[in-house]
């Protein structure tokens, strides 16, 4: 019997400010084949989403960073200001769960909105439903 093995690469940017979150996040999404991009704020995830040929399948962005705020990123993604193409699916992680927070995330754009903290489980579960779409 052969067994073929396909190496597909899904790549992915994630952005947070926190490094314990950037740790989960990491580990989780390449424990199931992701190509990161990792940032470490919103200004950082800002010039890798501009970058010629960026191609990301999903956009994971902590709603409150330095220099850039995620809600801000995903608005510029959305309004098609960014290298990105402006349908990447974005999901937003905060620990602003409010109803008007995340009315305000849906609205500006975001596929999915979780707050913090998460089960990085459901993360995953919620962005390769998105993929499946």
């Amino acid at each position: 019997m052969t067994v073929f093995l396909c190496d597909v690469s899904r790549p992915a940017v994630i952005a947070d400010d926190d490094e314990a979150i950037r740790s989960i996040l990491q580990y989780k999404l390449s424990m199931a084949g992701f190509d990161l991009t990792v940032c470490h704020d919103g200004l950082e995830a800002r010039e890798a989403l501009d970058s010629p040929g960026v191609n990301p399948d999903v956009v994971v962005l902590d709603v409150m960073m330095p220099r850039l705020k995620g809600i801000d990123l995903l608005r510029a993604i959305r309004r098609g200001e960014l290298a990105v193409d402006p349908d990447v699916p974005v999901v937003l992680l905060t620990s602003r769960g409010r109803e008007d927070d995340v009315l305000t995330g849906l609205e500006a754009g975001a596929d999915e909105y979780l707050t913090k903290p998460f089960s990085p489980n459901e993360l995953l579960a919620r962005i390769e439903k998105l993929l499946e779409e």
